[in-house]
């Protein structure tokens, strides 16, 4: 098996370090550069564009970059400056080479690495904390009350059973059905099982498609949650880089991928991306489904995010599933969790019927199936209209939140970059050239709470973001920002913090 899981080409590879834009260096040609007034030798700035690069997530980790005679020429700069780049970048550990296979990106030993997922804050840190950890809201009422009222007077029939579905609820089934067909995918239930949240569907997919070993192709930056069960079921994650300023899916990088790595799943989250809230056009998404159908790679669309749109001028496209009329290649996960709340705990996996069945035979050795009455719930608000009405609450506050949000970033952190999403729960920050982990981790000592970059990362790439979920707002989002700017300052200065006492704060 070869060392590394995709390639970068000498024309892209120039391409990246041309559109380069980080506060300490603007590398427009790899001859020279300018740092902090003094001119750089044409291999170092060639050595630290690369870096920034891979830093950034822009070139994913393992991937194959291009030998030293093609990216020459791409860059019209001598081969001798290629090579003493390349050296450099084995010597910090950013590069590995071996005869006969190339040379490939890697990440030095003691980088950051994400290692384990985003847990949630306990509830009775939250005097003290403010906690972007989470990008959760909390639950829309009244219909979380008449939802859980409208399945206790359905329970008596259930209650009368062993109370086992491990397909779900036959009434949640036919709703959730009912609503892709509305959405344009003709649907049976026998294409839906219900789950025990989004984690769940993705968990039971993996156990079925992926073998310990086998490649995963995942954008990159994904949801930190998936990247870690992944790399727990003993999944090889082979990420592909997302284009810059939301533009989101790059369709050729996903064709090389997938044609040279061949992986037998693929992981993307096509509506409004989690962290950094791109929405996939309908020509993504059918460049996606296509290359995936000619790789024999499975394609996981996950729509957790899908109900979010914040902004009413936006056209939503059709599901991925809409460009996989033969139901081959395409497997949709759902979610309540971040359109209603986290705490009903239902998800579901639409796929084709014989998927569904291995799906449903595997659970006996996992969980048996999801609770009955937050099934219920779920199948009460979809079928009595309360499911819209609560969406269209949950949508106005997020949205508030989010404005909130950005300009208090805005003002306090007026170098951070970011693009501001037209859904989803999240926004993803640049942080100003300095360290993602770094500012989290001094965050976390004056009472911010945010999740770094590289946890949504393969390996430790993007020290250089931060993501923020939009789950605060007005004087608890300022108070978060100025917290945060706070947190840079002292990054940048190479200051310490200790932690401040514990004090309680009103919104």
């Amino acid at each position: 098996m070869s060392p590394w899981t995709s390639a970068v080409g000498a024309p892209q590879l120039a391409r990246l370090l041309g559109s380069q834009h980080t506060r300490e260096a603007t590398v427009e040609s790899p001859v020279a550069s300018l740092n902090g007034g003094r001119r750089v030798p044409a291999y170092r700035a060639l050595a630290d564009g690369v870096r920034l690069l891979l830093l950034e997530g822009r070139v994913p980790v393992a991937a194959r970059l291009p030998a030293e005679r093609e990216l020459a020429a791409a860059l019209a700069v001598s081969r001798t400056t290629v090579a003493a780049a390349y050296e450099a970048l084995r010597g910090e550990g950013f590069l590995e080479s071996r005869r006969g296979a190339g040379s490939w990106t890697a990440m030095p030993a003691g980088s950051p690495l994400p290692t384990r997922g985003l847990d949630p804050l306990p509830p009775e840190a939250a005097a003290s904390v403010i906690d972007l950890g989470c990008a959760a809201l909390p639950a829309p009422e009244p219909w979380l009350t008449r939802a859980t009222r409208g399945a206790l007077e359905e329970l008596p029939p259930y209650a009368h059973t062993h109370g086992d579905y491990p397909a779900g609820l036959p009434v949640l089934r036919q709703a959730l059905a009912d609503r892709y067909t509305a959405r344009g995918v003709p649907t049976m239930p026998e294409q839906i099982m219900v789950t025990t949240g989004a984690m769940g569907a993705v968990a039971a997919t993996c156990r079925l498609m992926v073998r310990p070993g086998e490649r995963v192709a995942v954008d990159s930056p994904s949801y930190a949650n998936v990247l870690q069960l992944m790399r727990e079921a003993g999944a090889r994650l082979v990420p592909v880089a997302m284009a810059d300023r939301l533009a989101g899916w790059d369709i050729p990088a996903w064709r090389q991928v997938l044609g040279a790595a061949a992986p037998r799943m693929a992981y993307v989250v096509a509506d409004f991306h989690n962290p950094t809230g791109a929405l996939a056009t309908e020509e993504q998404r059918r460049g996606l489904v296509d290359a995936a159908r000619a790789a024999g790679t499975v394609l996981i669309a996950d729509e957790t995010m899908s109900e979010l749109r914040l902004d009413d001028d936006v056209e939503l496209p059709r599901p991925v599933s809409a460009f996989d009329p033969a139901g081959s290649t395409v497997i949709t996960v759902g979610s309540a969790s971040k359109s209603f709340w986290a705490g009903l705990r239902i998800g579901w996996v639409r796929a084709a019927p014989d998927v569904i069945r291995s799906l449903v035979a595997a659970r006996a050795y996992a969980d048996l199936g999801t609770p009955v009455i937050e099934q219920l719930a779920v199948a009460w608000l979809l079928n009595t209209g309360g499911w819209e009405e609560a969406i269209e609450v949950r949508r106005a506050l997020a949205r508030d939140n989010r404005d909130a949000l950005v300009a208090a970033v805005r003002r306090h952190l007026p170098d951070w970059e970011f693009t501001v999403p037209y859904g989803g729960l999240t926004l993803w920050a640049r942080t100003g050239g300095l360290s993602g982990s770094r500012i989290a981790e001094a965050g976390a000592r004056l009472g911010v709470r945010v999740p770094s970059g590289p946890r949504f990362g393969v390996d430790g790439a993007f020290e250089g973001y931060v993501r923020l979920p939009f789950t605060v707002a007005g004087a608890v989002a300022d108070k978060a920002a100025e917290r945060l700017a706070a947190a840079a300052d002292l990054v940048a200065t190479g200051a310490t913090v200790e932690a401040e006492t514990p004090r309680t704060w009103v919104a």
